[in-house]
């Protein structure tokens, strides 16, 4: 029960919008606790943007390199430059830098009323859905090997 006393001394409250300085400490704590279980794992962000001619982003495509895998967070492209190759060409650019960072698969996820169609035929495959929700939606995680 040594472990129980010293939660008594914690508050738990919801912050809708957590300062920076707090995410910075969450994530290095979570970081250094990794980088002790697995000491040649670095995470390595990548970011991809596309931006048009008074340079505001158009598209683009935000991840993660670590543990030999490319985690693909976000990638959006605006409307009108939509069904035009940009979203190919960005994950086809995140793909190539991270094989050579060294990562031998992808993920990511996304939902049913986004793109599922567009990344199998990139090569992803469905490995987990969460069942659709009250809006008749489900959230699909999909991989492939790099």
């Amino acid at each position: 029960m040594k472990n129980a006393a010293k939660t008594m001394d914690l508050t738990i409250a919801l912050e809708k919008e957590p300062d920076e300085a707090t995410e910075r400490v969450i994530g290095e704590g979570l970081n250094s606790y990794n980088r002790a279980a697995a000491p040649g794992a670095r995470d390595q962000a990548l970011c991809l943007i596309a931006r048009d001619a008074e340079a505001a982003p158009q598209a683009g495509l935000i991840g993660l390199t670590y543990f030999e895998w490319l985690f693909v967070k976000w990638l959006w492209v605006a409307e009108a430059y939509r069904r035009c190759g940009v979203g190919s060409r960005l994950l086809e650019e995140a793909e190539a830098i991270a094989r050579e960072r060294g990562m031998s698969h992808a993920y990511l996820d996304t939902f049913t009323f986004q793109a599922p169609a567009f990344y199998e035929k990139h090569g992803y495959r469905e490995f987990g859905r969460l069942p659709a929700t009250a809006d008749g939606h489900s959230r699909i995680w999909l991989a492939k090997r790099l």
